[in-house]
């Protein structure tokens, strides 16, 4: 008897070790099935560690990750070598669910967007871990900017009270980086015209026409595209404060606040709203928008811009990703009610969901630590300018500024294109804080910051950050909500095709109601009350 229980107890205690064994996920670097202990300064840990990263992807980011400066030269700093599972932006919200409800998580979601309520969700599900007390004892630099920043701890705790993310965050005094992506139109062609810069939507719409009328690039061909852009999303962001529309930045794009009576309303059932689409219509109908404008992608627009086809169009900034530097960007136009808002503003705290560990992930206090880095000045200078000497050097002023070859490629790159084998913040998303003073993207040259000092006056004075749902609410909202927007969405790309007559303006608003546009308020108006108060 004492024998068969010594036999049992020796097949337990050997089933134990094996599923732990199993369980432990040796690291691949090392063969540690330990945690990698945290060391103050430089490694993070002492012997090297691998970790897994899902990995969001623009268009103008090179690739494989790891081959980038960057991260090769973070790599040998820290000890931690970072495999980058890159996964495209146009794909990127199915992936991630699929990542997220799988069996294989990775380590961490880098650049991956996701979003307050999968947070919430995953974070309550033990999916992703808390990251409170990390960052309490492993984060001192983003420490420093939720103390600083009550926005940026308000927009990232959830529900529950913890926080399971690391942000995009954008400095509030920064405007042009707010604002991302001005309309600009061509300075040189506007001189040959004889036409002032563009004021109204009156005026910015006989500035498009006259571009359709003319060989102003020269080549005796009537190849000018008047306006271009990718979709027409963001060209309803810049025209909807003309009227009246938008007054709350673009965090929420179907409810803003009414100026008379200071209630909340749904701006995409008001005349105004109806107006607006149908100036665009008329653009669309008379030729001035790019005919490819609805599936036109990002690097294909680049090209057309590239080779001097633009009249005007909605980008970061011409000069950076075209190679073009005739082009200036304008301020708030003014509606035909004299209305005249600056409406693309992002919320300074643009994507909460930028990074986040998992319950996979058996190094968290080394990952939290390599995190923070970049949320400080000496990390920061490495993941926007790369490597001293390399890629950037301090002027007379101690300022950090991009080599020539980056700004003035002799072999006729743009900035991005020269910049992608060096740094991986092109195209956004990424987890940082981003200033000024060290940020030498597109949205701090020169023709972005004059556009932002047009914007200035009229730029939107009170920004909403996100709002908080409950259980039951946020239920709907995904549902419900999502049906109501993604139809509003696509009956604003018929309307303005002409594929849908204005004549069935009054079945649309019909529809809204039958979809549940009224409880979608009700909803909205609780969570701004707590939104308020909180």
């Amino acid at each position: 008897m004492k024998r068969a229980y010594k036999y049992a107890a020796a097949a337990w205690i050997l089933m134990t070790v094996l599923l732990a064994s199993c369980n432990a996920k040796a690291d691949p670097a090392t063969g540690d099935t330990e945690r990698a202990a945290v060391q103050p300064g430089m490694p993070i840990v002492g012997e090297p560690i691998s970790l897994r990263f899902f990995t969001g992807k623009s268009p103008s980011n090179g690739d494989p990750f790891e081959d980038i400066l960057v991260w090769k030269n973070y790599a040998k700093l820290t000890n931690m070598n970072i495999r980058f599972e890159l996964v495209p932006f146009d794909v990127l919200t199915e992936k991630r669910a699929l990542s997220l409800g799988g069996d294989n998580l990775p380590d961490g979601f880098y650049s991956a967007r996701l979003t307050p309520e999968e947070l919430a969700s995953y974070g309550k599900r033990g999916i992703l871990i808390p990251l409170d007390d990390l960052i309490e004892d492993y984060a001192p630099n983003f420490k420093a900017l939720l103390e600083k920043y009550p926005m940026l701890r308000k927009g990232l705790v959830m529900p529950d009270g913890l926080i399971y993310s690391f942000p995009s965050f954008y400095d509030p005094e920064f405007l042009s980086m707010q604002i991302g992506t001005p309309l600009w139109v061509n300075k040189q062609w506007l001189d040959e015209l004889g036409m002032a810069e563009p004021q109204t939507t009156e005026q910015f719409r006989s500035y498009l026409l006259a571009v359709k009328g003319a060989d102003l690039n020269g080549n005796g061909k009537r190849d000018e595209i008047p306006y271009s852009g990718v979709g027409v999303g963001t060209l309803i962001n810049q025209l909807k404060g003309a009227w009246g529309l938008g007054n709350r930045g673009l965090g929420h794009k179907f409810v803003d606040v009414d100026p008379l009576t200071q209630q909340l309303r749904f701006t995409k059932a008001l005349p105004g709203y109806k107006e607006m689409l149908q100036y665009i219509h008329g653009l669309k109908k008379d030729g001035l928008l790019d005919k490819e404008i609805f599936s036109i992608k990002e690097n294909a627009l680049n090209a057309k811009g590239k080779e001097g086809l633009l009249g005007a169009m909605i980008v970061p900034n011409p000069a950076a990703v075209m190679g073009r530097d005739e082009y200036i960007g304008l301020g708030a136009l003014q509606g035909p009610y004299g209305d005249r808002l600056y409406t693309q503003m992002k919320v300074p705290l643009v994507h909460p969901g930028a990074f986040a560990v998992t319950s996979a992930n058996r190094y968290p206090e080394a990952t939290v630590r390599w995190m923070d880095y970049f949320f400080g000045e000496e990390g920061a200078a490495l993941f926007f300018m790369g490597e001293e000497g390399v890629t950037y050097a301090k002027d007379e002023k101690g300022q950090l500024q991009f080599l020539p070859f980056i700004t003035d490629n002799p072999d006729g790159l743009t900035m991005d294109q020269t910049l992608m084998p060096y740094v991986t913040w092109l195209g956004g998303s990424y987890p940082g804080f981003v200033r000024q003073s060290y940020f030498r993207g597109s949205e701090s040259m020169k023709g972005s910051l004059m556009a932002a000092e047009k914007a200035r006056p009229d730029a939107v004075a009170e920004v909403w950050g996100k709002f908080s749902f409950t259980k039951d609410d946020e239920l709907f909202m995904l549902t419900v909500g999502a049906d109501l927007e993604a139809y509003i969405s696509d009956m604003e790309l018929k309307f303005i095709n002409g594929s849908v007559p204005f004549a069935e303006w009054d079945s649309y608003l019909s529809t809204l109601d039958t979809m549940g546009v009224r409880e979608y308020m009700h909803i909205y108006e609780q969570a701004y009350e707590r939104y308020v108060h909180d």
